[in-house]
């Protein structure tokens, strides 16, 4: 009798930890892809506030640039700034960052920075550039010159 009794709980063991076995896979899959849920967010929620802290970032120099006179926004309102164009009309008239700056009216360090894309120029500044593009070698050198 005592066999049969070892054989029965032997048997109940064996299906016990099969159960268990088929329970604890399921449970690791779900943890698993819970797990792979909160990375997703994470990244998510890392995205979002880089985005947000460019928009504050830009929303600073935005409010900056709205603090130029209103007619000096009205007049840069059409104009556009591009590092390479802007590098090239310097190169065109064969000017140097000082002299382009004395042109402008701004300091070479600022043609320096406008150029490496570090800033970017005011409104009336955007003006004074697009008057300068109009302009020729004669032209820019009769300025200077006076």
């Amino acid at each position: 009798m005592s066999s049969f009794a070892d054989q029965l709980k032997s048997e109940i063991a064996r299906i016990a930890r099969k159960e268990l076995r088929a329970e604890t896979r399921a449970l690791k899959k779900a943890n698993a892809q819970h797990r792979a849920d909160i990375a997703a967010l994470k990244r998510r929620l890392a995205e979002a506030e880089r985005a947000m802290a460019r928009l504050s970032k830009g929303a600073g120099k935005a409010a900056s640039r709205a603090a130029d006179t209103p007619e000096q926004a009205s007049v840069a309102e059409g104009l556009r700034f591009r590092v390479a164009g802007f590098a090239n009309l310097r190169k065109k008239l064969g000017l140097s960052a000082a002299d382009m700056g004395r042109l402008l009216g701004v300091s070479a360090q600022s043609v320096y920075h406008w150029e490496t894309g570090k800033s970017r120029p005011r409104a009336s500044q955007l003006a004074a550039i697009a008057a300068a593009r109009k302009l020729g070698k004669r032209e820019v050198a009769a300025r200077l010159a006076s």
